[in-house]
């Protein structure tokens, strides 16, 4: 008689029983890390669109308070990252979005709307969960796209300096024009 395979496993049928409490316990962690992403990066569907936004743009709107705000939540999936037992490589790749998503907001108006794009929150939650899975490839995907992030925000940070450098340099020429003559 063939043995019967079920059509799924139940992990305390699998797990010896020190790693019971564990595989539990990261599943909650996942679940307020799913919660908190959703609210922060994809809490609004755009009429018309399917393109999401959250709380983080929106509250970046407000100067000072948003962006902190917005960045806690952010590090309490880094903490539930740390539970989890996530390796440093990948927390280096979380810390790493979640840093550039709070680099974003010193774009002025621009900032909120590139956050909106990037979505920092959710690609952490899915870091954590490719990591939680052991996808290895999908968390090594991760790190192209965060070093090209960080290089297009370095040169647009970059180009605005030397531009208000430029345009300061311009202006004092002109004042010193103007007072002698």
């Amino acid at each position: 008689m063939p043995s019967e395979i079920p059509d799924r496993i139940i992990i305390d049928q699998v797990l010896p029983p020190s790693a019971k409490g564990m595989a539990a316990r990261a599943a909650g962690e996942s679940e307020l890390a799913r919660y908190l992403a959703k609210w922060l990066d994809n809490w609004l569907r755009i009429p018309g669109t399917d393109f999401k936004i959250g709380l983080d743009p929106i509250l970046a709107l407000i100067p000072g308070l948003g962006s902190g705000v917005a960045s806690g939540g952010g590090v309490i999936i880094l903490l539930e990252a740390i539970r989890s037992g996530v390796t440093l490589p990948v927390f280096i790749r979380m810390g790493g979005n979640l840093l550039l998503n709070t680099l974003f907001d010193f774009l002025p108006l621009g900032g909120p709307v590139a956050s909106a794009f990037f979505k920092s929150n959710m690609r952490n939650l899915r870091l954590l969960q490719a990591w939680q899975a052991g996808n290895q490839a999908a968390v090594k995907k991760s790190t192209l796209r965060l070093f090209l992030s960080l290089g297009l925000l370095l040169a647009a940070l970059a180009a605005m300096i030397i531009g208000l450098w430029i345009f300061y340099a311009w202006l004092i020429s002109r004042v010193f024009q103007h007072l002698l003559g």
